[in-house]
């Protein structure tokens, strides 16, 4: 199984490669890629070096342009597609409909991957796409336990990939509104969940509130770590209690399930992570790498032994357990 890595800066692209990536991916800099925080993101130039560092070690470079352009103004991820693809991009990993079919018609010889943000959770989706645009890889989201991948898979006529490490989203994804209702951008169309621009944290008392616009997100007592406010990893109080009402802070970590992902037919694993620094991204490839290498010898998979990464210092395997079921 390919390994694909997450880079949000040229730093970091190095970095995975050197650490051991079959492939990085990573997005422009402005608000055609989901993850556009300032301080991320690639220049054209930053990407056209980036490209020829990764080729130079047979490491491919996949190109996020996987948000949803505002209707009658598709030029910016049109120039986007153009850009990608001119400058070499091994693949492009597209959600919106009809930059699909831009990139298809346009560039019919490019590779194109469906983002997860495209939501296709069933093989008939995964069909019209194929068919439609000649997708060769669907990347799954994370609501699918280890069975209904493998019942994709032999139904699918395009290659799988699913996330193994990193931040959960607990909406589907491409769907969710939450940061829209709080700061006006959607992490859909603007490419940023809780913006750094409507973020702000004051002293309260002998806590520290965390907000996001005009919303109270979490508050933190001296000795407790600041999250950055993500709306669906707030505290809040519902009747008597106060929690974590959406979802806990937690990352995800397959490596329980890699067995099965691999016998579903998955043929590449995904770290979550653009945000992330450099040294998250080498720690992460290596962990996994060595892991996948314990896979393919037969061994017993050990833990990852990346807790001190995640959020909150904890993991969890997510829906590809369904122990809710």
């Amino acid at each position: 199984m390919e390994l694909i890595c997450p880079a949000g800066t040229p730093a970091a692209h190095r970095a995975a490669v050197d650490a051991g990536a079959d492939a990085v991916y990573c997005g422009f800099r402005d608000e055609t890629n989901a993850r556009n925080f300032p301080g991320l993101n690639f220049s054209r130039g930053e990407l056209s070096e980036a490209i020829a560092y990764g080729h130079a070690q047979q490491v491919k470079t996949l190109v996020a342009i996987n948000t949803f352009p505002r209707a009658g103004d598709t030029d910016l991820w049109q120039r986007a597609v153009d850009d990608a693809v001119a400058l070499g991009a091994d693949a492009l990993i597209l959600a919106d409909v009809g930059l699909l079919d831009y990139a298809a018609r346009v560039h019919p010889d490019q590779r194109l991957h469906l983002s997860v943000q495209a939501a296709a959770t069933n093989a008939d989706s995964i069909r019209f796409f194929v068919e439609a645009f000649n997708v060769r890889r669907v990347v799954l989201p994370r609501v699918l336990s280890v069975p209904e991948i493998t019942a994709i898979a032999a139904n699918a006529s395009c290659e799988i990939e699913v996330f193994v490490f990193g931040g959960l989203c607990v909406m589907a994804e491409g769907r969710c509104s939450l940061s829209s209702y709080a700061t006006g951008l959607s992490p859909n169309m603007n490419g940023v969940c809780s913006p750094a621009s409507h973020v702000a944290y004051r002293k309260e008392g002998g806590a520290l509130a965390s907000r996001l616009g005009d919303f109270t997100i979490n508050r933190f007592e001296a000795d407790e770590p600041a999250a950055y406010p993500t709306l669906c990893k707030g505290r809040f109080r519902v009747g008597e209690s106060t929690g974590y009402v959406f979802e806990d802070p937690v990352s995800l970590d397959a490596a329980e399930v890699l067995p099965g992902l691999r016998d579903a037919g998955v043929v590449a694993l995904k770290i979550e992570g653009r945000q992330r620094g450099r040294a998250y991204v080498e720690t992460v490839v290596r962990s996994i790498r060595e892991t996948l290498a314990t896979l393919e010898a037969g061994q017993p998979i050990r833990s990852t032994g990346l807790a001190a990464v995640t959020e909150g210092q904890s993991t969890t395997a997510g829906a590809y357990r369904k122990t809710w079921r």
